[in-house]
């Protein structure tokens, strides 16, 4: 089953930040949504959400997401659940609640529907206390913003999970099985442990909340973007390795460097010498300003993870392979001068230059992708260059003609003008959702030697695809 099929149903009880970006990452990857929340600003409240996921998460891939599915807000919960196959149970954490929705929410779904609880700390064994099929009820804490951040933590019973995980991965997902249920699971304790030494620096006047994150946004914070924390002290270790680094930096915990097992009162000095020192660090910003710059940092952070197929690039890149199939497909005839679909995708928010359009550079960018394309097409891919043989752009001329903006779709139509010998001549031309012509290029390749880096004539079956492919010149001419 893929996102495209639209086979699976969605429903998502509590429409608050984590309910309002689990409804737009359903939606956006093409999954029908129905949401129930007694709140009236509900509806208000997600389609904000749901508005800048649209503006950010398209941004991430090469290939254009499926087609939206669509959204409900019901009245009541047998309404939202009656034929969902997936419920996400979204509310405050507050386990006599939640156990008043899971038998509401039971009485009216299907026995086969995973029951999947946001919450960051209840164990699922917990969660089941009065259920009538405590089976049926896992835990799938995910992170904020749900629709940009790939982790979900799945903790339950094992046939559940095993279920719900590969769902989770035709969303974009990266489901991590916790082994054994624990209060707040995995990530929340890791958090917890430096949200407590914050509150410590804090309270004794060591550090302000911006020293403090400046600590980890330009520190680790960067680090355990793309490692993680132990693959980062296997590196520290040299080339002996982890066990170096624990022989080295093991005593040190036993020195007197963390209050882990103490915490100060909140109290109500502290609490407000925390709202002070918030507010003079991003007070200047309104809550979806932050929200923009948040998204614009994690969408530039993981495309550039994309490039070495690293941590969440990774996953990225995953999807990007399956978005291929559906967004951009092979031309059935390539024939020369024949214009041909080669990308097909949105303008990411990383790609704007300081006039709010995207940057010259990513025009070459996306005629480069372009190129790409062909070039598979004719034969020329990664078999071909590991043989020794590729081509090598000598010549780029790019046309700018109109402004694309973040968030615009832009199509590229391709053609072979020219394909003689060792030449490539290849005319590209980029149009936006209106049709309207953003950019035009002329792009020369030479097909090249990679061992002697000199240019030659294409060898099999580059050759005699491009001979199948030119039309004889009086037919072009006339």
């Amino acid at each position: 089953m893929t996102a495209s099929d639209k086979k699976i149903q969605f429903a998502v009880i509590g429409g608050g930040v984590i309910g309002g970006g689990w409804v737009a990452r359903f939606l956006l990857m093409g999954f029908d949504v129905k949401v129930f929340d007694p709140d009236p600003e509900t509806e208000r409240k997600i389609n904000q959400v749901i508005e800048n996921a649209r503006r950010s998460l398209p941004g991430l891939f090469e290939y254009l997401l499926p087609d939206e599915g669509s959204l409900i807000f019901c009245s009541t919960i047998g309404e939202a659940v009656s034929e969902a196959q997936w419920i996400c149970e979204a509310i405050p954490e507050r386990l006599n609640l939640k156990y008043k929705v899971f038998t509401e929410i039971q009485e009216h779904c299907s026995k086969d529907a995973i029951i999947a609880s946001s919450t960051s700390g209840f164990k699922p064994s917990e969660l089941q206390a009065v259920s009538s099929d405590p089976e049926q009820i896992i835990v799938a804490h995910p992170f904020n913003p749900v629709y940009l951040i790939p982790l979900v933590e799945l903790v339950g019973h094992l046939k559940t999970t095993e279920k719900a995980a590969p769902i989770l991965t035709q969303l974009g997902m990266h489901p991590l099985t916790v082994r054994k249920e624990i209060d707040a699971h995995i990530a929340d304790r890791l958090l917890e442990a430096v949200w407590r030494e914050g509150l410590w620096l804090i309270n004794d006047d060591i550090a302000t909340t911006k020293e403090i994150d400046d600590a980890i946004r330009y520190g680790f914070g960067l680090r355990w973007a793309q490692m993680g924390m132990f693959e980062n002290y296997r590196i520290a270790g040299g080339e002996e390795g982890m066990a170096h680094f624990i022989q080295q930096f093991g005593p040190a915990l036993k020195w007197p460097w963390t209050k882990l097992m103490d915490v100060p009162e909140l109290s109500e000095e502290l609490i407000n010498k925390i709202a002070q020192q918030s507010d003079q660090q991003s007070g200047r910003y309104s809550i979806t300003e932050l929200e923009h710059i948040r998204d614009d940092n994690l969408v530039a952070m993981m495309r550039a993870l994309k490039t070495k197929d690293w941590g969440a690039g990774n996953q990225l890149n995953a999807m990007d392979t399956s978005l291929e199939t559906t967004s951009v497909k092979p031309a059935e005839i390539l024939t020369q001068r024949s214009p041909t679909l080669t990308v097909n995708r949105v303008v990411p928010t990383s790609w704007l230059d300081v006039n709010g359009h995207m940057n010259d550079s990513h025009y070459a960018e996306v005629f480069s992708k372009a190129s790409d394309i062909i070039l598979r097409r004719i034969g020329s891919d990664v078999n071909y260059i590991a043989r020794g043989f590729s081509y090598f752009t000598v010549d780029m001329q790019i046309s700018y003609l109109n402004e694309c903006h973040a968030g615009e779709k832009i199509s590229v139509f391709t053609s072979i003008h020219l394909a003689e010998g060792k030449k490539l001549d290849l005319r590209h031309e980029m149009k936006n959702a209106q049709g309207t012509v953003c950019a035009t290029c002329t792009q020369v390749l030479l097909h090249v030697d990679l061992n002697s880096r000199k240019s030659c004539p294409p060898l099999e079956p580059v050759a005699s695809i491009l001979m199948a492919l030119i039309v004889p010149k009086d037919i072009l001419e006339s």
